[in-house]
């Protein structure tokens, strides 16, 4: 499992015009789910981005989404499960079938909101546009195998 992280001063995605998930300060999760992954992966997922002290306090990276008040907006993105190894046209063998992964997408979502995190979403598999300020900026690529960090 592929996620983008990204810390914002606020972010919202819509659908069609419509706002269908707004945060303030806190995080983009941008969640890509590859073959093989499983709720191992979800829950360390979630567990992990709860524990991040990535958000300034007495150094730039000393507190949590908790210490800040911080909110997660969470969006499915298949495309990190893309590969751009062959010829021009991206290749998405290794992205997982959508309704597996909407299941996994939506672990992760349900672990974030069981750490305490207030949690907004996109709408999965649906053509969205995310606006967002990254604070910093500041941007991690958290990846999950086998329910570990790599």
């Amino acid at each position: 499992m592929k996620t983008l992280l990204q810390r914002v001063s606020r972010a919202e995605v819509r659908v069609d015009g419509e706002v269908v998930g707004r945060i303030g300060r806190g995080v983009v999760l941008l969640v890509g789910v590859e073959k093989g992954d499983d709720g191992e992966d979800a829950a360390a997922t979630a567990r992990k981005v709860a524990a991040l002290r990535i958000f300034p306090g007495r150094t730039p990276m000393d507190q949590t989404l908790h210490d800040v008040g911080g909110a997660c907006l969470v969006v499915s993105q298949f495309t990190l499960a893309g590969s751009l190894r062959k010829g021009n046209r991206p290749g998405f063998d290794k992205a997982e079938d959508p309704e597996r992964a909407e299941a996994l997408y939506l672990a992760v979502v349900k672990g974030l909101a069981g750490h305490g995190l207030e949690v907004a979403t996109g709408r999965f598999a649906a053509l969205m546009q995310v606006d967002l300020v990254n604070d910093g900026p500041v941007t991690f690529l958290l990846e999950v195998r086998g329910g570990r960090v790599l």
